[in-house]
């Protein structure tokens, strides 16, 4: 038999870490608007760039109401999506009080769209401007900050006293996350499989 040559090996394709993390976070929200219709979410990225991405795979979702905060912003328009995102926390609040767990779920999914801030951390609210926190009750880490600082100031400007917070790791992140857990005295706990069971 004459020799064959091997056809060329190719580099086995990696999921680009920025595509999985989308998917990731679509995927999560889909989750969360099956359960939680109606859900305040803040979601936090280190950069105008990751806004833009963010806000891009999100801008499509039919069952999102999405508002960007970024530093450009006119005050006013800032100072719009703020209260508008703290009015629908407010009524999501109401809404979940009035009602027991069970059917609170059932009938939060059946029309409410999730509420979503996305924001860089230098515009987040600032108490220095008498901007009052956000009180969301998901707070999404969708870029985890490398600084203790900017991460306890994520969780103190967005995040209700009995919130979530949920850290999207990808790549070498993991001991970044691990530092971040040391350095903060917070216990980081892993995500469930079924997301379901922390909402």
């Amino acid at each position: 038999m004459p020799f064959q040559p091997r056809p060329p090996l190719l580099p086995r394709r990696r999921p680009h870490p920025v595509q999985d993390a989308q998917r990731t976070l679509l995927e999560l929200l889909g989750v969360v608007a099956d359960r939680r219709g109606g859900l305040p979410i803040a979601t936090c990225v280190s950069s105008r760039d990751e806004l833009d991405a963010v806000c891009a795979a999100v801008a499509n979702l039919s069952f999102v109401s999405m508002s960007p905060l970024y530093s450009d912003q006119a005050e006013a328009e800032r100072a719009s999506v703020l209260e508008m995102f703290r009015q629908e926390t407010i009524q999501w609040n109401q809404t979940t009080k009035a009602t027991n767990i069970a059917e609170s779920s059932r009938l939060e999914s059946t029309g409410s769209k999730l509420s979503i801030v996305v924001a860089t951390d230098a515009c987040l609210p600032q108490a220095a401007m008498a901007e009052a926190p956000l009180m969301a009750r998901v707070l999404i880490n969708y870029e985890l900050p490398t600084k203790k600082e900017a991460y306890l100031r994520r969780m103190s400007t967005c995040l209700a006293a009995d919130g979530i917070v949920i850290n999207m790791v990808v790549g070498g992140e993991v001991a970044t996350l691990k530092a971040l857990e040391e350095n903060s005295g917070l216990l980081i706990a892993e995500m469930p499989i079924h997301v379901s069971e922390i909402l």
